[in-house]
């Protein structure tokens, strides 16, 4: 299915991948660095969740000068434009950190305002697997029974780094351990109540306990509503080809890179854009 967005003179054509999330969008690179796009862009996203570019080739700069056109530019921590996403030491010497991204999750949790929209481009295929998956929270929050809504509308949710370094490695060390808690923990609500009026869940596995809740009453709350957030009709699993670039908005979805050999060489290029409002 095709669709359109107006803005002004411009219009964008898009095909739907599936009813409730992700659009192929169908301009060529020139159109994207235009600018000209960039209204309909960011439209588009907010309902889909996820916008494919298949094959745009972007380079680091074109991708970087993209990713201003859609917000502001948010550098990496170290001041870089773009961020190498790979479990391979070649590539990424921090890859231990990185090992938290097989699993659900949102980016920037532990940040005052969260990461906005973001972009990866691939540049290494991996060996076998690989796969990026992406679910909408947006519409997942939306397809909750109302009396679901109402138990979880004000409960709120301690969020952790060190609780997604568990995932992976459930018996590290007393250092490896001190090392991930000083990051600290945050409080978030467990619902997003955008200044658009959309409500949106921040899941994932920084998601660490819900306030208030005993351990196992929080655990199956948390992780029945990531199980129900993550059903199929909620989910894009995006194949890469060298070439794609695939843009996400980071404050209504979750997402994961499935497994693959962390060895391979397999590259994504990642830029992101500042969010326009904090957790609330």
């Amino acid at each position: 299915m095709t669709t359109a967005l107006a803005n002004n003179s411009n219009r964008l054509a898009a095909d739907e991948i599936s009813p409730l999330i992700g659009s192929r969008v169908l301009l060529g690179k020139p159109d994207l660095l235009s600018g000209e796009y960039a209204a309909d862009l960011r439209d588009l996203l907010e309902q889909r969740g996820v916008l494919v570019f298949p094959r745009i080739n972007f380079s680091d700069d074109e991708q970087a000068a993209f990713t201003a056109t859609i917000g502001e530019f948010m550098p990496e921590m170290q001041g870089q434009k773009v961020y190498n996403i790979s479990l391979d030491k070649r590539q990424n010497p921090n890859r231990d950190y990185l090992k938290g991204s097989l699993y659900w999750h949102i980016d920037g949790t532990m940040n005052r305002k969260p990461i906005g929209a973001a972009i990866l481009s691939s540049k290494v295929l991996p060996t076998w697997g690989g796969n990026t998956e992406f679910c909408n929270t947006y519409a997942a929050y939306d397809a909750l029974p109302e009396e679901k809504k109402q138990e979880i509308e004000n409960l709120r949710v301690i969020h952790s780094m060190w609780n997604t370094q568990l995932y992976h490695t459930p018996e590290p060390t007393l250092a490896q351990l001190e090392q991930w808690m000083a990051m600290g923990e945050v409080e978030l609500p467990l619902v997003w109540n955008h200044r658009s009026g959309r409500k949106s869940l921040i899941l994932g596995n920084t998601a660490q306990e819900v306030i208030g809740m005993s351990r196992m009453e929080s655990a199956k709350l948390l992780h029945g509503l990531r199980e129900w957030a993550t059903q199929p009709q909620f989910v894009y699993s995006h194949e890469w080809s060298v070439g794609d670039a695939v843009m996400w908005d980071n404050t209504g979805t979750m997402h994961r890179a499935m497994p693959y050999d962390p060895d391979c060489g397999r590259l994504l290029h990642r830029t992101k854009t500042a969010g326009e409002e904090p957790f609330a």
